[in-house]
């Protein structure tokens, strides 16, 4: 039996939570005061997933920069893959928030967005 400690996301209590694994298996949850600590902390020990926020340049606009963030949490593991991805990334202003800047980011299925809107920049 295999015992993993964690602190749970699912609500602002913070609950300490303990996942009891055999061979892999769950076998019991305990700490949560909440149904979604349950589901997190299974989650969380089998199939890991994070929301990615980051940054893209923008060319015309009146920010050199956008923020962004995948629509969708995506697997852990491609936390990396979807940073690189972005780099040599350049959107053109303007840009309004939740415009896909990135489909399918990194072959994860989720598209990357904009969280903020940048106008394009006037010349006088």
């Amino acid at each position: 039996m295999e015992n993993r400690e964690l602190t749970c996301i699912g609500c602002p209590l913070g609950c300490s939570i303990t996942v009891t694994l055999d061979q892999g298996n769950i076998k019991a949850v305990t700490g949560n005061t909440c149904n979604r600590g349950d589901a997190y902390a299974r989650k969380e020990v089998t199939h890991p997933t994070r929301i990615v926020t980051s940054s893209v340049k923008v060319s015309g606009g009146t920010d050199a920069m956008v923020p962004c963030k995948t629509k969708e949490d995506i697997p852990k593991d491609k936390i990396f893959a979807c940073m690189e991805a972005l780099k040599g990334i350049t959107v053109s202003a303007p840009v309004a928030i939740g415009d896909v800047l990135v489909k399918n980011v990194a072959d994860t299925g989720v598209d990357m967005i904009a969280t903020k809107n940048v106008a394009a920049a006037t010349h006088a």
